[in-house]
């Protein structure tokens, strides 16, 4: 049987404490799952971020969407989290990913490596993590066991083994990043092209009783009666693709209220995803989805 529908709203601007709690108050009441905060340089610290979220709700599971292994050393990461899921009464779900910005790096100091290098990393900060968090030693103690949910994000053959081995939540952007850029510009990648890593991942998972869960990173959330004429302003980002391309694409949703809840029904039926994380500007937009989506 197919996994219940989650969703979650990836916060990504600043805020004072007053406004944080707001915000984060304000997506319990639309009725999202998962509250999560990405790990870039000019964004919320993702841990203190995520202890003042759970201050200020009640309902909503945490996470980190996703950190930037290239940013931490294991032992410290395994305080964070330990420390973080235990002030957050066990609500909190750990996102892993490589990190894919060169200036990010260069900008604290830290080597960026080749990719091969940054997946070898994010394995042995896993495979460390593990054996941290699982130890009765460790101190401090995360309060869920057996261990806290990973998720890893990615779409490479060697991070699809990784999610396979070991995540509870495979992650995917439906992008891959752009040759040549620093900043961690993205290029969408084709419905077909997604088709692939999704059976890929699933069969590296084929040794498991249960597969991991299926996310899905909605880049693009608009609500219109004009499906072609709301892309137009967005083709001088993919130059090479049409209006159809754009609207094909597995990380778009435009339309209509039904008819985005229809898209969210058939990206679960042709991939497999059941739960979707949509980007803070498109929170309120997506809340009525959701709605329809759940009671379909």
């Amino acid at each position: 049987m197919s996994r219940p529908f989650r969703f979650g709203v990836n916060l990504l601007q600043p805020a004072s404490a007053g406004e944080w709690r707001a915000k984060c108050r304000r997506a319990e009441e639309l009725g999202y799952d998962v509250i999560l905060v990405p790990d870039h340089l000019g964004m919320p610290a993702p841990f203190p971020a995520l202890v003042a979220a759970a201050e200020a709700t009640e309902r909503p599971r945490l996470g980190t969407f996703t950190l930037n292994a290239g940013f931490w050393n294991p032992a410290l990461l395994a305080r964070e989290v330990a420390t973080t899921d235990a002030l957050t009464g066990g609500r909190l779900e750990l996102g892993l990913g490589t990190g894919y910005a060169r200036a990010e790096h260069e900008s604290a100091g830290l080597p960026f490596g080749s990719p091969g290098e940054r997946v070898d990393h994010l394995r042995r900060t896993v495979e460390e993590l593990g054996r941290l968090l699982g130890s009765q030693e460790h101190q401090p103690q995360a309060a869920q066991r057996p261990r806290v949910p990973l998720l890893i994000g990615g779409n490479g053959d060697r991070m699809l083994r990784l999610s396979a081995e070991h995540a509870d939540i495979a992650a995917f952007t439906g992008a891959r990043t752009a040759p040549g850029s620093t900043t961690g510009q993205l290029t969408p990648i084709t419905a077909e092209e997604l088709d692939e890593r999704v059976a890929r991942c699933l069969k590296f998972a084929e040794h498991r009783e249960e597969p991991p869960e299926l996310n899905l990173l909605l880049q693009l959330v608009i609500g219109t009666e004009d499906r072609e004429a709301a892309v137009r302003p967005f083709l001088e980002l993919v130059p090479d693709m049409t209006v159809e391309q754009v609207l094909d694409l597995p990380v778009s949703l435009v339309g209509t209220p039904q008819e985005l809840a229809e898209q969210v029904l058939a990206r679960r039926k042709r991939y497999g995803f059941t739960y979707f994380t949509v980007l803070e500007p498109y929170m309120e937009t997506f809340a009525p989805v959701m709605e329809r989506v759940r009671a379909a």
